[in-house]
């Protein structure tokens, strides 16, 4: 009995130690996750400490990428080459904000693939945000204006896109917030996993 508990000490923080992990579904697809899994869905192919390299193991061994990831690649590419900002990093937040679910909405009221608030819709001239292309469009040149706010700043960009420009200036940097603390790591976390993709 003392042994089994040892090996499941060891075993969890073995896991904590972890920052990332890269799961396989019944599909055959990959994600990766920025904390364990414990569903009989999830298979887990390998656990890391450093995002570096996930996005690889990802691509190498799983050729055709989940339609979800791919469905807006079009619109996605051709929008965020136009307004100059990196595809990866639009990619990475969709992926964040909505998981390429351009009917999501937030329980704060957010709506579409890069889940806008309506006080952002309208500042951009969006009056459907489930439609993809306006949300889009208006996500993509939102983000532009943060980056370009926040210069050589991204994760407070990225913060500012999560929890408002208020509460970044307020804060003088990321906000303490768990959710938008998550949600920054998170965004990296992906643009480092498309980065390797395309």
């Amino acid at each position: 009995m003392a042994l089994f508990v040892l090996a499941l000490f060891l075993w969890a923080q073995n896991a904590m130690a972890a920052k990332f992990f890269v799961y396989q579904l019944p599909d055959g697809s990959r994600v990766i996750s920025d904390r364990p899994i414990y569903k009989k869905t999830h298979k887990l192919i390998t656990k890391r400490r450093k995002a570096e390299g996930t996005g690889q193991i990802v691509a190498k061994r799983y050729k055709k990428r989940p339609e979800p990831l791919d469905r807006w690649d079009g619109l996605i590419h051709e929008v965020s080459q136009r307004h100059s900002v990196d595809v990866a990093l639009v990619k990475a937040v969709i992926h964040t904000e909505s998981y390429f679910n351009h009917k999501a909405k937030s329980h704060a009221g957010a709506q579409g693939l890069m889940q806008l608030m309506p006080k952002t819709a309208a500042k951009y001239g969006v009056y459907n945000s489930y439609d993809p292309t306006a949300n889009v469009e208006a996500g993509v040149k939102h983000l532009r204006y943060l980056l370009k706010k926040y210069p050589k700043n991204i994760k407070h960009a990225l913060a500012a896109y999560n929890a408002g420009e208020g509460a970044v200036y307020y804060y003088n940097g990321i906000p303490p917030y768990k959710e938008t603390r998550n949600y920054v790591r998170k965004v990296l976390n992906y643009r480092e996993f498309y980065r390797q993709l395309y």
